[in-house]
Formats: C-alpha cells, structure tokens, sequence
C-alpha cells in the first residue's frame, strides 16, 4: 500500500526539505550581523552584497520567505492527510495531524534553526543567491501582502510608514558592549574604554577641565628670570599668564620656548617673555570632547582656556585631559598621585568632593546619575538643595553619602556606600 502512495510520500519530503530551507534562511538572514556582513561587503564579496540588500528591506525578505514556508508546509500537510486518509479512512486525519506537527517542529523547524543561529553569517551568505531570486518571484504576492496587513493595522490607528528605529546604531553598540561585558568576553576596562568613545558626544569640556582655582598661573608682571625659575619648578610644560588680574590671560608660556630663548641669550634676565608667548585659545565651557578632540588636532594644539557665556576663565582642558576620558589616568613622574578615592573598613569609601561621578561610576561600576552634576559634591548639593556641613547625612538614588569635611562653602570629604539593602554580592 506504501508503494501506492510513494510518489505523494517523496513529494511530502521534498517538501518539509524545502520547509527547513525557509526556516534556516529565515533564521540566519535576521541574525546575521549586519555590522560583519556590511564590513564583507566593502571588500568586495558577492554574496554579502546581495545579503546585504536582502536584509535592507526585513518587511519584504520576511513576507517572501513566510509565503514560501507556508506554501510547502500546508501542501506538505494536504498530502500526507490524503496520504493517511487513503490508508486507515476518516481517522487519517487525525494521524496525519500528529505526524505532521512532529515532523515539522522537529524537522522543518528547530532543526535548521538551530543550526542557522550557531553560524548565522556563514548561512546567510550561503542561501543569499537562493532568497534573493525567491524574494523577486514572490514580490507582486508579497506586496498584495503588505497593503492587506498595512491597511488592516491602519483601522486600529498603527501606522507603519511612520515608524523609526528604536535604538540607534550607538544603542545597539552600547547594548552589544554590555553584553559582552557581562558575559566574560569584554574586560571591565575595555569596555569602560569602548563606553567612554561613545559618550565624548554627550560630555562637555567643563566636566573634565582643571578648574580655575587649580590652574597654574604665571604673573607676567614677574621679572624673566623669576618667570624662568617659575617655568622650571612647575611640572607643567604650558603655563598661562596673566597680567594685573587672573581673569586677563595674555598668553600661554611653553617650557620649550623658553629653554629655547634661554639658550640663545644666556641670561635669563635677557628673555623678553611677552616675545615668546603664543596667544591664548579660549573655548565655551559647553563644548564636546568630541568636537575639542578634533579642534586639537586640525589646530595641532594640546591646551586651551575654557571660559563660560559671559568670557569670565572657568578653567583649561588640555588633550590630555580628554585622552584620560578614553583610557583613564595618564600619570609621569610630575604628576602628584592623589587619587582621592579611600575604601574603609566599615564599608565606606572616603571620596575627595571634586571627584567626578564617571571617575566613580567606573571605579566602583555604581550608577550615580551625572546629568545635573559632575562631581560628587555637585551631586549632593544639587539633591539637598543647601551646602550642607560636616555631619549631615543623605540618602538618594540607592546610596548613603555623609559630610566629612567642609572648607568654606566648599565640600571637600564625602562618605559614601550603597544602602545595605541595595548591596550586591
């Protein structure tokens, strides 16, 4: 009696075969990474080009591939009920049911998708050529397709046309870091690197100047050598000066320039500083470390002033200043090694108050919010809304902060821990 039905039985086959093409190409062709593919196609390749364009337009490639699924899983299944009704009568049916739907999940369907999701690239690349030529003969069907479902969707006031991208490019990188942080494959330090590029176009020069009162200045009312004694002694190579009040910079004095003019003249009383100087570059307190980043390099410059909307000196930046962003602290053997940070016994950690709440967010991988302050003492007055003094305690965004020590209307010592309750092992 099998015999009979041989040809409907190989048709059924060849038919769940094509069912697990149409599952697998599904599966690769949406998991494939774009970020590869696209970096394949640059180079040349074919088939990722043709990939590439496929996965342009998922609403198309996806109707196309359903259509075709569908198509040879209900032939696949009119067949074998024939197949079945032929052979035990009306309760073929009910055979046929069953030994389809196995068939199909197990088959047609985890099979080759779980095959397709262990090598998704690969895949696609492979069945691209196939899909490709699918997707142009079931085109005018498909498009059938879209206007049904865009037009039904539109009753219930869901507009497709209209819809954007949720997460953007940066988004989904950001996602994939965090990923991969958290399941082993990133470092904590490479990824705090790979977040920081990210963020240069959100954070602004002010968050990482030197401020004003740390600047190091030069009064170039000063006699030369006094000023050359002053250059030398400071661990600093660019030093700007200011002439009767701090807030009139006049230039910018470089070490080199004046071991330069040193060795010309002999005498240090000789040098005419005002001759070696170069002008002062002042930048607006609001701008991106992206965009200094690239002003230093088109302007081959390593300093510039900050000043805020009304011209009045906030502080300097320096490339470096922005590198360290990037790659953390950049010390040599003049930097003064305060790190400001000190874990205690009781499960406090002493900060400095001029500590910036990235600096701590990475260190510790806390969340404190740095969206209305950049420091740890900015944070603390913004959320009490006074300058609080030695003694008081605080509690927001999941962590216990306690004054230490205050110079002035300055917070200089902050306690902080995470609220026992929110401590993670």
């Amino acid at each position: 009696m099998l015999m009979a039905h041989l040809p409907a039985l190989i048709g059924i086959f060849i038919l769940l075969c094509l069912s697990a093409f149409f599952s697998g190409s599904e599966t690769a062709l949406t998991a494939a990474s774009r970020a590869r593919i696209h970096r394949l196609a640059r180079d040349g390749d074919h088939r990722a080009q043709r990939v590439e364009k496929l996965i342009e337009d998922k609403e198309r490639l996806i109707g196309a591939i359903l259509l075709g699924n569908n198509l040879v899983n209900i032939l696949a299944s009119a067949l074998a009920t024939y197949v079945f009704i032929a052979m035990v009568g009306e309760g073929g049916v009910v055979y046929a049911t069953l030994v389809m739907t196995a068939l199909v999940l197990i088959f047609a369907e985890v099979l080759p998708k779980s095959y397709a999701i262990s090598n998704p690239d690969g895949m696609a690349l492979a069945v691209g050529s196939v899909i490709a030529i699918l997707v142009l003969l079931f085109s005018p069907v498909v498009n059938l397709v879209r206007q049904i479902v865009r037009g039904t969707l539109s009753v219930f006031g869901v507009d497709l046309e209209s819809g954007e991208a949720i997460l953007s490019a940066r988004d989904e990188i950001r996602g994939a870091i965090d990923l991969g942080a958290s399941e082993g494959g990133i470092r904590k330090a490479h990824r705090d690197m790979l977040d920081s590029i990210l963020d240069l176009d959100e954070i602004s020069i002010e968050d990482v100047m030197i401020h004003r009162k740390n600047m190091a200045l030069i009064d170039g009312a000063m006699p030369p050598a006094e000023i050359v004694d002053e250059v030398i002694k400071s661990p600093y190579t660019r030093l700007p000066v200011y002439e009767e009040d701090a807030e009139n910079i006049i230039g910018v004095l470089h070490a080199k320039d004046v071991l330069r003019a040193l060795k010309a003249v002999g005498d240090p009383a000789a040098i005419n500083i005002c001759e070696i100087m170069t002008d002062a570059w002042f930048v607006p307190e609001t701008t991106s470390l992206r965009e200094q980043l690239n002003r230093f390099l088109s302007r081959r410059a390593h300093f510039a002033l900050v000043v805020d909307e009304y011209g009045s000196i906030q502080g300097l930046v320096t490339l470096e200043d922005i590198l360290e962003e990037i790659v953390g602290d950049i010390s040599d053997e003049f930097d003064h090694m305060i790190h400001g940070v000190k874990k205690l016994a009781d499960g406090w950690v002493q900060v400095d108050g001029t500590m910036t709440l990235r600096d701590l967010n990475r260190r510790f991988d806390w969340s404190l919010p740095d969206a209305d302050a950049s420091t740890l003492a900015g944070l603390v007055i913004f959320e009490s809304e006074i300058i609080p003094i030695v003694g008081q305690r605080f509690n927001f965004h999941g962590f216990e902060f306690e004054i230490i020590g205050r110079r002035r209307n300055q917070i200089t010592q902050i306690k902080i821990r995470p609220k026992p309750s929110e401590t993670t092992a």
